[in-house]
């Protein structure tokens, strides 16, 4: 288990707060927020202010939709978030080739934009890679590609093979190379050598980047919580690579029985995801090795992990192929205990927090309590019922974690000025008054104020923005994903208040 800074505690039993905060998120030249001088900025932030935590969504590659809980892969990087300013830095691109970026918009991503842009900055990083590189630099290089090819050498294939079916879903492509018949597979290799090289140079730079500044965070006392979305996407090196652990047509290589919700608080159809479900007999006679695997990697390069709709190892939702909503599904259950104990005889103590919203169980409550795995509480779900209301700070139990609102939430601002007339009554009751310093400040200090152990607060509210500043529109297929913040982090009132704040409420690291 990681550690706070300051004791010996374990994070997820110490009182620590954090900010939540995707890269993409980071302002840039490139019109896309990544790993470079910004991103450190931000940790520098994170520690003036009495932090100990930056969470972020998945880092994957993003497909269709740009959603990080849509990737094709689990376990390779957003080259997308690969900074070229560090690869100037490093000799590999120069300043030159900047002169002629186009003007970027500062506040959203514009995927359609950026991705060109940055794709062509990273292939002349690697033919400048191929010629230049150090033999040092080469060794590193070999031994990354060979200490990752257990998911590097599918996942390098599969983008090989995407980018020359022009996108393509890989259920479509040629039957023999869909259903990876080994001389067909081959073949691939021997054809596409230049694209797979250019997938495996992408990885090796983006985890370059990434652990270092990992190391620049915890050697700052800050520590990193990465999330796992519990599915991976359908068209993902993933799926494509290990068809046996997911539940698929086996004519057409479609899901036949898909992922999702049924209706609750952010949809009255339910959520239909779309993603295979898992073949959990398969995984469990496998003793699970696909699933420690993901962990083991995961564990590489964060400090703490979210599971993402940890519902799913208890019960999930299955809705079979054909369906256009989540209405007409059936709850199914997961061997989660047996699980997450293979997962703790393999990696020891487990660094998870559960995501445990949306229609929970006693069973899956039980299921995340026996492995003492913190559960989430969210403030703007807690004024529209009765004082049983679970979200409500005195009904938490010290293990948890608090969140003013998540990424799948309107910022505080925004969730405030649709409230209903009833919960804004219970929510003014509970106050006593609002701030004039604005609703998000009376929602930090409850979230930091409450007996939680770790509270975390995404940037937006630090900023208090109003919808326009949404992170994601659960169930709206475009448009999510696209937030950035301008140049400059926080003015030094917002960071006084902040740090202040978590002085106050004991969560800051003791010096």
């Amino acid at each position: 288990m990681t550690h706070s800074p300051d004791s010996s505690i374990p994070v997820s039993q110490s009182r620590v707060s954090g900010i939540l905060l995707h890269p993409t998120s980071f302002p840039s030249r490139f019109g896309i927020g990544d790993l470079g001088p910004q991103a450190r900025e931000f940790i520098d932030f994170l520690v003036e202010t009495g932090q100990q935590l930056w969470q972020v969504l998945p880092l994957g590659p993003t497909g269709f939709g740009n959603s990080p809980y849509m990737c094709y892969s689990a376990l390779a990087g957003n080259p997308l978030l690969i900074s070229p300013e560090r690869l100037r830095d490093s000799g590999l691109l120069s300043e030159s080739d900047f002169a002629d970026l186009p003007e970027f918009t500062h506040d959203r991503v514009q995927y359609d934009h950026v991705a060109p842009i940055k794709m062509g900055l990273l292939e002349k990083a690697c033919e400048n890679f191929k010629t230049r590189a150090t033999a040092e630099h080469k060794q590193q290089f070999a031994a990354f590609c060979e200490s990752k090819a257990y998911w590097l050498d599918d996942y390098a294939l599969f983008m090989a093979l995407k980018h020359a079916n022009e996108g393509a879903s890989w259920h479509t492509w040629e039957p023999a190379i869909a259903w990876r018949k080994p001389d067909a597979l081959e073949q691939c290799r021997r054809r596409l050598p230049g694209e797979i090289f250019f997938q495996k140079y992408l990885q090796y730079e983006f985890f370059q980047q990434w652990s270092d500044l990992k190391r620049y965070a915890n050697a700052k006392g800050i520590e990193i919580i990465g999330d796992i979305p519990i599915y991976v996407a359908h068209d993902s090196a993933d799926v494509w690579a290990n068809p046996a652990n997911f539940c698929l047509d086996p004519e057409t290589g479609e899901p036949a029985l898909m992922a999702g919700v049924p209706p609750d608080y952010f949809s009255e159809t339910g959520q239909l995801w779309g993603n295979p479900v898992y073949d959990w007999d398969h995984l469990q006679n496998s003793d699970f090795r696909w699933w420690v695997g993901r962990f083991r990697a995961m564990l590489d390069y964060v400090d703490l992990i979210r599971i993402d709709h940890f519902r799913g190892f208890e019960a999930f939702w299955a809705v079979k192929q054909g369906e256009d909503t989540a209405m007409n599904g059936e709850w199914v259950q997961a061997p989660g205990k047996e699980f997450f104990e293979v997962l703790r005889e393999e990696l020891g103590k487990l660094p998870i927090l559960a995501e445990d919203l949306g229609v929970i169980t006693p069973e899956v409550e039980e299921l995340r309590d026996h492995f003492e795995f913190p559960g989430m509480k969210v403030l703007q779900f807690a004024f529209g019922s009765d004082p049983g209301n679970p979200f409500l700070p005195f009904n938490y139990p010290r293990r948890c974690v608090v969140y003013t609102g998540t990424h799948d939430n309107d910022t505080t601002v925004g969730w405030f000025n649709q409230l209903s007339d009833y919960e804004r009554g219970n929510l003014v009751n509970y106050l006593g008054s609002i701030s004039p310093d604005g609703i998000q400040w009376d929602l930090i200090r409850l979230a930091l104020s409450s007996v939680a152990n770790i509270a975390i607060i995404p940037l937006q509210d630090i900023f208090g923005l109003d919808t326009a500043a949404r992170m994601n529109f659960p169930s709206k297929p475009e448009g999510n994903w696209e937030w950035r913040y301008q140049w400059g982090v926080p003015s030094e009132d917002l960071r006084d208040r902040l740090k202040t704040l978590t002085k106050l409420f004991g969560r800051a690291p003791i010096a």
